[in-house]
């Protein structure tokens, strides 16, 4: 049996020597090499071109090696293998990392004090907030959306969390489903999205959300972060919302067409700051680490963890 490698825009050598190192008695092929195509029982995909993955008639499973998969699903002859998504403390924290750099850098003004510096202007906030008078809110309440919220506490913030149906987590206050979008909007000043991309969330950050985010909290307007999918932003949306100054800033890692086509005018928005999709990187040696220890627990007989529902697309 083999482990087969299909992905797109990453250096498929580094992936295939951890491994290799990890799996040494299993053989990784590499997709557009030869390979004999009944022996892959395991595929590891990141952006695989559409249909590559057919005619593997012995295919026990498939890895994403991001947390996203529904570019997986975008692929419409997709085998019907169970799919795992990554679920790794590497690429947690370095999810939490980049959720807690920018609501600092919009609690303590960041953007604001590297013009002044570029100007060579001494100018102090006295009104300056705590993160105790800051309120964020986050959607999406899985394993990076918890420890987000978790480490935004630990620095004072006050985190409220959104999921599409109940959940109760010890510490944090948390809305859900429509019913409780409204008031969750409502107490947010700097809003995370960290939600999966579903048919039903396709475009949810557009402008009626943006028009329920509060208006009177102690950043003088609200924020975005999107760290979650491309397809959840309305992008001609948010910069309207810029430019009526309903939204203060927008910071976004994320994007429907990757890389960003140089005409965006997100890159040059005075409001928004652009990110190269690098909020949570797949590090290989800890994904590969997680896939392999994946195919360990299915050669022993154990079942697949974090398998993906189809039919709710996460």
């Amino acid at each position: 049996m083999s482990l087969l490698l299909a992905m797109t825009g990453w250096h498929v050598e580094d992936w295939r020597a951890r491994f290799q190192a990890l799996l040494p008695d299993m053989p990784i092929v590499v997709l557009g090499e030869p390979f004999d195509r009944r022996a892959v029982h395991y595929v590891a995909s990141w952006k695989h071109p559409p249909g590559s993955l057919t005619g593997l008639p012995n295919l026990a499973a498939i890895f994403s090696l991001g947390a996203g998969v529904d570019f997986l699903f975008a692929d419409d002859k997709l085998p019907a293998a169970p799919i795992a998504r990554i679920v790794d403390p590497d690429l947690t924290t370095r999810m939490s990392e980049y959720i807690v750099l920018h609501c600092l850098s919009y609690l303590r003004q960041q953007r604001r004090y590297d013009s002044q510096q570029r100007e060579k202007s001494w100018d102090d906030d006295r009104n300056q907030p705590a993160a105790r008078s800051v309120r964020v809110g986050i959607m999406g309440l899985g394993e990076l959306g918890q420890d987000a919220a978790r480490k935004l506490a630990v620095m004072g913030f006050d985190v409220a969390g959104w999921s599409r149906s109940p959940k109760t987590i010890e510490g944090l206050q948390t809305f859900s489903g429509e019913d409780g979008m409204k008031a969750f909007l409502a107490r947010t000043d700097i809003l995370v999205s960290l939600l999966p991309l579903t048919p039903d969330t396709r475009g949810i950050i557009n402008a009626g959300m943006l028009a329920g985010l509060a208006q009177g909290g102690r950043l003088g307007g609200p924020f975005l972060i999107n760290a979650g999918r491309g397809g959840l932003q309305v992008a001609d949306d948010i910069l309207a919302a810029l430019d009526a100054g309903t939204l203060k800033g927008a910071t976004l890692d994320v994007f429907e067409v990757e890389p960003l086509p140089a005409d965006s005018r997100l890159w040059t928005h005075p409001g928004v700051t652009v990110t190269p999709h690098n909020s949570a990187m797949s590090e290989p040696e800890a994904i590969a680490t997680a896939v392999a220890t994946q195919i360990g627990r299915l050669e022993a007989g154990e079942p697949l963890l974090n398998v993906v529902d189809p039919a709710r697309g996460y």
